[in-house]
């Protein structure tokens, strides 16, 4: 664990807490820090891998693309996880 996994956790923790501001829970979903870093790293992944994958960039676009990105990722999420939750 070095370098990277503290990188991971900035962006994801930023992330997490940009798109539970924009998106912020009203019913009733799981919330706590540990939640929104994850949530936040789940999206920085999940855009990574298309961005990567399917557009075929390596670059990252620095530390704000990956902050959009990962927060885009979140609120992705948060949208997936409201449908089922509503259930």
């Amino acid at each position: 664990m070095g370098h990277g996994f503290i990188w991971w956790v900035v962006v994801g923790a930023l992330a997490g807490i940009l798109a539970k501001a924009i998106s912020p829970g009203d019913k009733g979903e799981p919330k706590g820090c540990i939640l929104t870093i994850l949530l936040g790293i789940a999206g920085s992944v999940i855009v990574g891998f298309i961005m990567r994958n399917v557009l075929g960039d390596t670059d990252g676009g620095g530390f704000i693309g990956t902050l959009v990105g990962a927060t885009i990722g979140a609120l992705a999420l948060i949208f997936i996880f409201k449908k089922f939750w509503a259930r």
